[in-house]
């Protein structure tokens, strides 16, 4: 089986094809079980050699179509599409939102509708599609309505996937991933990193300022659980399907201040002080647009899972990703 992860030199692309080659097998659109013979990582920069004589790393720019016709080869069976501007960058540059976030994703699925066989293609959305008014918790037929660009490139997106599907060019699935936290490494433009560094920065031992206000709720989740809901959403049936392709992945709602006190339940007084209220606007006003809460169905009736709670996806961060002195 041939597989190929876009953003593969990112956080979650290499969790991603870490945990696909110790699986060793996936089921193709036609249901077979196959064994993982061949993973590209591609992005725009190089991504890291794994050890693994299996993994093709692979430089460029996805928005060149030359560049994913070298990828994506003819016996391509899976492509997980995660590669994307974040949301504080797509919002402030637009013409780069549009380019990678929507073009490149069309430019992506043209090249699937040309290989040998319809391959299963894994987009990774957000509840960012989601913004207005809305019921809470939010139900999976919940109108998409985004509030930001980012959201609207997503949830184009989405629709490219079902349509494509639906014409056999392809086994999609979108999945609607919530605020993976906690993050490891530097923070990115996306509204939501901050997520990951009240957490992560106060656990080095520096400050870390906070844009929102403690009563700001999120939908989360950890980068164990999003991995282990990817590799779901692929292996899911295309019977288990209807009228949509569309997942709410599930997550747990929290609001910050909890996030911090789960912090100070974890680390102690000391690490939870290292947090400092700074209030944001431009930050803030993305993130008061998202859903908070949800209730999804089908992500769990696929197997889906949710973390059990926040003190929990601490810890997961500090057994698996925390810097060792």
């Amino acid at each position: 089986m041939r597989i190929v992860i876009t953003g593969g030199a990112g956080f979650l692309g290499l969790r991603l094809a870490r945990a696909l080659l110790a699986r060793g097998t996936l089921t193709d659109a036609r249901g077979a079980t196959r064994t993982v013979r061949e993973l590209v990582l591609l992005d725009i920069v190089a991504p890291p050699d794994l050890g693994d004589a299996r993994v093709r790393p692979q430089a460029g720019d996805l928005a060149d179509p030359a560049v994913i016709e070298r990828a994506v080869k003819r016996d391509t069976d899976t492509v997980f599409h995660l590669a994307a501007v974040v949301s504080g960058q797509a919002e402030a540059d637009f013409d780069a939102g549009m380019r990678v976030n929507l073009d490149a994703t069309r430019a992506l699925l043209e090249r699937c509708r040309k290989l040998d066989a319809p391959p299963k293609f894994v987009f990774t959305s957000s509840l960012a599609v989601f913004g207005g008014p809305l019921p809470d918790p939010v139900p999976d037929d919940a109108p998409i309505t985004p509030q930001a660009s980012y959201g609207v490139q997503k949830a184009i997106g989405e629709q490219l996937v079902y349509d494509m599907t639906r014409k056999g060019f392809i086994d999609g699935r979108s999945l609607r991933l919530p605020t993976v936290t906690v993050r490891p490494g530097k923070p990115n433009k996306a509204a939501s990193s901050f997520a990951s560094g009240i957490i992560r920065e106060p656990l080095a031992g520096t400050d870390a300022p906070c844009p929102v206000a403690p009563a700001t709720r999120m939908w989360v989740q950890s980068p164990r659980a999003v991995i282990g809901n990817l590799v779901i959403g692929h292996e899911a049936p295309a019977a288990a399907f209807a009228h949509t392709r569309s997942i709410n992945v599930p997550g747990i709602c929290v609001a910050v201040g909890e996030m911090v006190a789960a912090l100070r339940r974890v680390a102690g007084d000391t690490v939870a002080d290292r947090v400092n209220w700074q209030y944001d606007p431009a930050i803030d006003r993305i993130v008061s647009t998202w859903a908070a809460n949800f209730a999804p169905r089908l992500g769990p009736a696929l197997g889906m899972q949710a973390d059990a709670d926040f003190d929990g996806i601490i810890r997961a961060y500090i057994a698996d990703d925390m810097p060792r002195a």
